[in-house]
């Protein structure tokens, strides 16, 4: 045994020690039962769920909203303000790394043990992205589990695609670990996603696109990746993100769409942050949310996680790296109850990455976040800041939160 975690309070209310023995739960016994000569955490009643993550992040673009204002508040406008940036010379190799490890910081400490981001390859950045942020993952080995997304510019299809595929197999040879794109944005969709999955079958890896980013119905390569991914007989783990335009379908074609894509066995993950922001700005009335439709997808049995996107960066100037912020979200936006809502941040975000999911019970993963409240809703509402993080069973970040109220007699 490594570590007892002394006097956790689970969401049964039950109050417990947890024994780690090689970063997996060993033994979880009524408090004050552990055997006193061990390493000892001494949890003082707090909460203790199964650990944060973040399955779809931007490390690339994250913190630059100072210096890249979105002045239009839509997807060009963020475009804009990252080329303007970048022209002013803003956007440097060193400053990457440096705000990606921040951002990778800012994450721990709210309970993050795991992040899937994507980063851009192809155009003006040919894989300097992806260098920026292997080096900053390299300041992380063994404290969180980092997985990267290159997601190639448009076009990838053409000749004029002829550079951004040739840099999709660099960056694979650098060593990204899924292949990333935006069918709904290439002159030719399906023919992106017949190249994905046919450049992650060589590679041996997965897939996660930026699928239907929009509220336009007509715009619906969903269904199409769903048929590819069936008929090529494609073995690897299948993401889609966003799937906004899914959300405006008629009921019947949502229902269809949603069993297709569970056959293929397609995870999904809505982004409620940035497609608030982003999405249905030229609406006056009846504004959409931009989510997608996430019930449907569910009752059909589709892994639906949820994550943030973007993080003060030009798509949205907002956002605390706090997974609970999201879990929020899904509960006002998306209608989800809130253990639903937090199953969505924690471990069906881990399963959508990869990893497995996480119960206080033994043989599971200690990845564990420890926080200060009396149960998942109220974790949800207060987002108190009191919390520690266990990773592998190793206490990896930790923040510590005080309050107070000053009054004059």
């Amino acid at each position: 045994m490594d570590r007892v975690l002394r006097d956790g309070r689970l969401s049964d209310d039950r109050r417990v020690d947890i024994e780690i023995t090689d970063g997996l739960i060993s033994r979880v016994v009524t408090s004050g039962e552990s055997p006193p000569d061990t390493l000892v955490d001494d949890l003082n009643g707090w909460l203790v769920l199964p650990a944060l993550a973040e399955p779809h992040a931007h490390l690339d673009s994250a913190l630059t909203a100072e210096f890249a204002p979105n002045h239009r508040g839509d997807l060009q406008g963020a475009f804009d303000a990252g080329d303007e940036a970048f022209a002013a010379g803003n956007i440097t190799h060193e400053g990457m790394v440096a705000r990606a490890v921040n951002a990778i910081e800012l994450l721990m400490v709210h309970g993050v043990t795991a992040v899937r981001s994507h980063v851009a390859v192809g155009g003006r950045f040919g894989v300097r992205h992806v260098v920026a942020l292997q080096e900053a993952r390299s300041h992380f080995e063994g404290l969180i589990d980092i997985e990267l997304v290159a997601i190639t510019l448009s076009p990838m299809t053409g000749t004029a695609g002829a550079e951004n595929r040739a840099a999709l197999l660099e960056a694979i040879e650098l060593g990204v670990d899924r292949v990333g794109g935006c069918p709904h944005l290439d002159p030719d969709g399906a023919g992106l996603i017949e190249n994905a999955i046919k450049v992650a079958a060589d590679a041996g890896i997965g897939i996660d696109l930026h699928v239907d980013e929009t509220l336009d119905p007509s715009v619906f390569t969903l269904r199409e990746l769903a048929h590819q991914v069936q008929g090529s007989g494609f073995e690897h783990p299948v993401t889609a993100s966003h799937c906004v335009s899914l959300g405006m379908q008629a009921p019947q074609v949502q229902v269809e769409v949603a069993r297709e894509v569970a056959s293929a066995g397609i995870n999904v993950i809505t982004l409620p942050q940035t497609n608030l922001f982003l999405q249905g700005r030229n609406h006056q009335t009846a504004i959409p949310r931009g989510l997608t439709a996430i019930r449907t997808l569910q009752e059909a049995g589709v892994l639906v996680a949820a994550g943030a996107d973007n993080v003060q960066d030009p798509f949205n100037p907002v956002g605390r790296s706090d997974p609970l912020e999201t879990a929020a979200l899904m509960v006002m936006a998306g209608h989800q109850l809130p253990d639903v809502a937090y199953e969505m941040v924690s471990n069906d975000a881990r399963e959508c990455i990869g990893l497995f999911r996480v119960d206080v019970a033994v043989g599971a993963p200690a990845d564990l976040l420890v926080i200060d409240a009396t149960s998942i809703r109220h974790a949800m509402a207060d987002a108190p800041l009191s919390r520690r993080v266990y990773h592998n069973g190793l206490l990896v970040a930790s923040a510590n939160q005080q309050t107070a109220v000053h009054r004059t007699e």
